[in-house]
Formats: structure tokens, C-alpha cells, sequence
């Protein structure tokens, strides 16, 4: 038997026994080896991961790449597009005598392929469909994020949320908070708050004025109804899974919202899919690309919250990738939770990058092969430094991976070519035009309209109805049995509160 070579020991560590996504081939002394595969299985996709890498390495075609066969082995993605490079996954690539070279020293048959692709937008700026959230299943914490609340605006923010949700004032938009937060601040409001604590002046302006410049944002039009359905993102058309773009190039002026968007999706997801454990391959995999956004400036409240979702998301079946600059970007106990790594070149030019290079080179397990400081630094586009977990739960060997070129168009399809498929998709006739619902905002107008209390009102006024309860109250709540056993044994006055979910979003 012939003595296996540097290369084939390493791919020796990445062979599986089931469907893999093909990443490229084994580099040793700048030479790729065909036949030194680097896969990652299906199976440990649920055991999330990680994509670094500075500016211009290659990192969108490595998402690109891992997209496609996802998408092809029936596995929904959703991708946030912030740059608009990912629509190309709509069209098939064109060869060129850079992607033939790459297939030859890859081993690769490449063939041109296209992916079914949906686009959507957060509110109604953008260029796909528009998606909302409502402000009650955002829940305080995520909100405080948006707002660039301190801890103590945040708690004050939890209480108004208490509050509203203890009275039956379903919060949808901005309106409807803005209206709850004026009317606690009355004298009619801070007896309503005798027993449970009270919103100071000072604390509800803060918090008003942070609504206001997330209204001038744009924050706005995406706060609403009708609200994204999780589902309408786990579709298959013609044998491939869907790849949702969330195109989000107008919002990269508001990172704090389109970061935190991200993250009410993932608690979403978490809240509405059921216990599946492991499985041969997940039911959705989600790229949270420019992550380092979502964790600037986090509340310890927000942090551990991330941390939490992390770690029971992949029960669900969800496979989460981190994509950013640097892994340093990534808090520690997130960061150890991520089984695969993906790290294209960095660049060592200051003290802070040195320091940063010599962290992610502590990431990695040893290896014979290469010395990583330097691998880290010599990459070429298209390349990068890997490890995953292996179906038995280990992490493989590192290997320098000289990644394969994405069968689909690599770049823009333009924007008239989005537009067209976005006005053309189902989720655009659901989602176009927003719905405005009586809410908090119309009850307590018409509460301060009413006539004061004793006062009969004018013969010829209509008996008033009687009040609908919205969604989310104990009527709708008590139909779920876990529900139904939960508020028997809460107190009386919580039993109307609508149940929240981990980051305190409210739970369907």
C-alpha cells in the first residue's frame, strides 16, 4: 500500500459517509491535490459555523458556494445580502479560463446552475418584497438594541411591554408604543403602574426620542403587519430548496436595525419549529453575515440571550453561520459553540491585528502541516484555512483549502432582473400592502375620547361593543394544552400577559 502524502492525510479527516457540501481541495506547498477532498457533512451543519476573512478574500463566494449546495441537497437558506452580491445565486455562472483552470486543479465538473431565489426587504424601501415585525413579538430586549437603550431604559422598556401586554394592547407598529409610553407618563397612567413600579419623565423622553429617530430611519415602515410568516422560508421548487435574499444594500446606514432584524428572525425560527435533535441534514441553514454588528455595544441582557439561541437553535434543526472580518468579532462562549471554520486571509498590518492573528491561530488545533500565523497571512483569494466537525463529533484536521468555484453567476443580476422576480413571487401579493388594525394606539385614543366615568353617553351614541381581544391573549393562548397548564398555575394577574419567547418576543 502506497504511504499516504501530507494532503490525503488531512482529507483523510473529511471523508463522510454521508451528503456533504463539497468546499475544494487539500493545498500543501502552494499545490492543490484533486484528490484531497474538504466536505463538510450535512449532518454537523446544525452545529453551526463560522466564515471570517478580511475584505476581498472570497468570503461572499464561499457563501455563494455553500448556498448552492444546500439549496441542491434540499436544505432552505437564508442570506442577508448587504452589498447585493448574492442575487447571482438567481442566474447560471458563465465559464471563464480563471474557473476552468480552478475545476481542472480541483477535480471539479463544473457545470452552470441556477437556484430558485426569493428577495425580500425589510419595510418598503427595498427592492424585495417587504417583511415586518410588530413591536410585541420583538419583544424589549431586541427593541432596546435597535433604540440604544442603556439597562436601564431597557428594564423601564420591559415594564411598558408588561404593562400593554397585561391589558390586551396589542403594540404593532411605533404608533402604538409611542401612544402606551405617552399614557404612563400621565396621571392616569402612573395609577395604572401603582404596585408594579412607574416610567419616569426622563426615561420615557429618552426612549421617545430613540422611536423618533428610528421613525425618521425608516424603522417605521418596517415595524407592522402583515408580519413574516417563518414558513414562507422553508419552501422547495423543482427539487431545490428556496434561498432567501434579504436584500438589506439601503439599510447599510442602520446597522443596529438590520443586525437586530437578523436576530428576531433566528428567535422566530427558534419559537415556531419544533424539537427535531439531530438529522441527516437541518431544516434551514441561516448565514448571519456583518455579525460583528449585532454584538457592538450589546446590553449583557442581549449577550446572553444570543448565547442561549445559539446553543438550543440547533435542537430545531437550524444551522447557524457567523460571516465577518475577524473572529475576534464573535464573543468567546458564541464563538465555542461553532463547529465549523471557514478563515480566508487576514491582514496583520497594526498591533490590533497582530493581536487578533495570534488569538484566531489559538482557535485552531494543532497541526504538523502548516504554521498558521503565516498560512493566515498568505492566503490567496479563494482560499482558506479549515476545520469542521466530523460526524463523530471531532474537529478534522486543519487544512489549507483551495475552494471551488459557485456554478452560479458571480455578482448582481441587476436591479431590474430583482424587481421583476419580486413583483412576480407569491410573497409579494402576501406581504405588498401593510395592514393597519385597531391596536393600542386606537384604544387609547378612543379611551381619552370617552365620556368621563358615570357619564351616560349621548342618546344617540351606539351601545359601545364589546372588545375584541387580540391576538396573543388567553383566549388564543389557552387553545395550546402547555399554555393552558402554564397560566392555571400562574398568578391571576400575569394570566393575561402574553407568554415571550427568549429575547422577550412575544410567542404566536
Amino acid at each position: 500500500m502506497a504511504e499516504q502524502g501530507p494532503a490525503q492525510e488531512i482529507a483523510q479527516g473529511y471523508v463522510s459517509d454521508g451528503a456533504a457540501v463539497e468546499l475544494g481541495a487539500v493545498v500543501i506547498d502552494g499545490k492543490a491535490d484533486a484528490g484531497a477532498a474538504v466536505r463538510l457533512p450535512l449532518a454537523t451543519l446544525n452545529r453551526h459555523g463560522l466564515v471570517a476573512g478580511a475584505t476581498g478574500t472570497g468570503k461572499t463566494k464561499t457563501l455563494q458556494l455553500i448556498a448552492e449546495q444546500l439549496s441542491a441537497a434540499g436544505v432552505p437558506v437564508v442570506l442577508a445580502d448587504v452589498k447585493g452580491d448574492l442575487s447571482g445565486l438567481a442566474a447560471q455562472g458563465e465559464s471563464n479560463d480563471k474557473i476552468a483552470k480552478r475545476a481542472e486543479e480541483l477535480g471539479d465538473s463544473w457545470e452552470p446552475a441556477a437556484f430558485p431565489v426569493q428577495f425580500l426587504s425589510l419595510g418598503t424601501g427595498g427592492k424585495g418584497s417587504p417583511i415586518r415585525a410588530t413591536i410585541t413579538s420583538f419583544g424589549p430586549i431586541l427593541l432596546s438594541k435597535v433604540l440604544g437603550l442603556n439597562e436601564t431604559q431597557e428594564s423601564t422598556l420591559g415594564l411598558i411591554f408588561h404593562w400593554a401586554d397585561q391589558r390586551g394592547l396589542a403594540l404593532l407598529d411605533t404608533k402604538d408604543l409611542r401612544s402606551v409610553i405617552t399614557h404612563l407618563t400621565s396621571d392616569e397612567g402612573k395609577e395604572d403602574l401603582k404596585g408594579i413600579g412607574g416610567v419616569s419623565a426622563a426615561t420615557a423622553g429618552v426612549i421617545l426620542r430613540a422611536l423618533s429617530n428610528l421613525e425618521a430611519q425608516g424603522g417605521e415602515d418596517f415595524f407592522g403587519e402583515p408580519e413574516l410568516d417563518v414558513h414562507d422560508l422553508m419552501r422547495e421548487v423543482d427539487g431545490k430548496a428556496m434561498v432567501t435574499l434579504l436584500e438589506l444594500d439601503n439599510l447599510q446606514s442602520k446597522p443596529a436595525l438590520f443586525s437586530t432584524f437578523l436576530m428576531w428572525l433566528l428567535a422566530e425560527l427558534f419559537e415556531e419549529l419544533p424539537e427535531e435533535g439531530d438529522l441527516d441534514k437541518p431544516k434551514l441553514v441561516f448565514f448571519f453575515d456583518e455579525a460583528h454588528l449585532l454584538f457592538n455595544d450589546a446590553s449583557k441582557a442581549f449577550l446572553e440571550r444570543i448565547e442561549q439561541t445559539v446553543k438550543l437553535i440547533r435542537s430545531k434543526g437550524v444551522g447557524v453561520f457567523f460571516c465577518t472580518q475577524l473572529p475576534t468579532d464573535i464573543p468567546n462562549n458564541v464563538l465555542s459553540q461553532l463547529g465549523a471554520r471557514v478563515q480566508h486571509a487576514l491582514r496583520a498590518f497594526t498591533p490590533e491585528d497582530q493581536a487578533a492573528l495570534t488569538k484566531t491561530v489559538k482557535t485552531y488545533p494543532k497541526t504538523k502541516h502548516y504554521e498558521l500565523d503565516s498560512a493566515l497571512t498568505s492566503l490567496g483569494i479563494g482560499e482558506a484555512i479549515v476545520t469542521v466537525l466530523s460526524e463523530r463529533g471531532a474537529p478534522t484536521p486543519v487544512a489549507w483549502t483551495r475552494l471551488r468555484a459557485p456554478r452560479s453567476k458571480m455578482g448582481s443580476i441587476g436591479a431590474e432582473a430583482i424587481s421583476a422576480a419580486t413583483t412576480s413571487s407569491d410573497l409579494h401579493a402576501k406581504y405588498a400592502e401593510t395592514i393597519d388594525r385597531e391596536s393600542a394606539y386606537e384604544k387609547l385614543a378612543a379611551k381619552v375620547a370617552a365620556p368621563p366615568a358615570g357619564e351616560a353617553p349621548p342618546p344617540e351614541a351606539p351601545a359601545p361593543k364589546p372588545e375584541k381581544q387580540e391576538p396573543g391573549m388567553v383566549a388564543q393562548a389557552m387553545s395550546n394544552p402547555a399554555v393552558k397548564s402554564f397560566f392555571r398555575s400562574a398568578a391571576s394577574a400575569l394570566g393575561r400577559e402574553i407568554t415571550r419567547g427568549l429575547f422577550g418576543n412575544r410567542r404566536r
